[in-house]
C-alpha cells in the first residue's frame, strides 16, 4: 500500500530541504508539513501542484499513481527542448550498430545537444 506522507517525507529528504524551508516555498509552517508526512492532514491542489514542482515531479508521481521519473523542459528553449525530444527518440529507436557504440544519427544529434547547450 502506498503510504502517501512518507513518500512527501522520502522526497523532501533527496532534496535536502527541511519541513520549515519547504512549509515556506508552499506557503505553510513546518508543522503543516508534518502533519502531511505523518498522514495527519491531506495538501490541497495548489500546494501538490507546487511540491510537483519543486522536486521537479509529476503529481501523478508525487500521489503515488505514476512511479515513473519526469523531465521537466520548461527552461529549455525550443531549439534545445526538439533536441532532447530527437535524441530519446532516437535513443528508444535506434538498435546499436554491430561494432557497438552510437549510430550516425545518435552521433549526430548528440553533437547537435553539446553545441546547443555549450552556447
Amino acid at each position: 500500500m502506498f503510504d502517501f506522507g512518507n513518500h512527501l517525507r522520502m522526497l523532501r529528504e533527496k532534496h535536502g530541504i527541511s519541513q520549515d524551508e519547504l512549509g515556506r516555498r508552499v506557503g505553510r509552517v513546518g508543522s503543516v508539513i508534518s502533519n502531511y508526512e505523518n498522514n495527519l492532514k491531506v495538501p490541497t491542489l495548489d500546494v501538490l501542484i507546487t511540491m510537483a514542482n519543486i522536486y521537479g515531479v509529476s503529481l501523478d508521481y508525487l500521489v503515488g499513481f505514476d512511479k515513473k521519473d519526469q523531465i521537466f523542459l520548461n527552461d529549455l528553449t525550443d531549439e534545445q527542448r526538439e533536441l532532447v525530444h530527437r535524441l530519446i527518440k532516437e535513443l528508444k529507436q535506434s538498435t546499436r550498430p554491430k561494432g557497438g557504440g552510437l549510430s550516425k544519427d545518435q552521433q549526430e544529434i548528440i553533437n547537435l545537444v553539446m553545441k546547443e547547450f555549450s552556447k
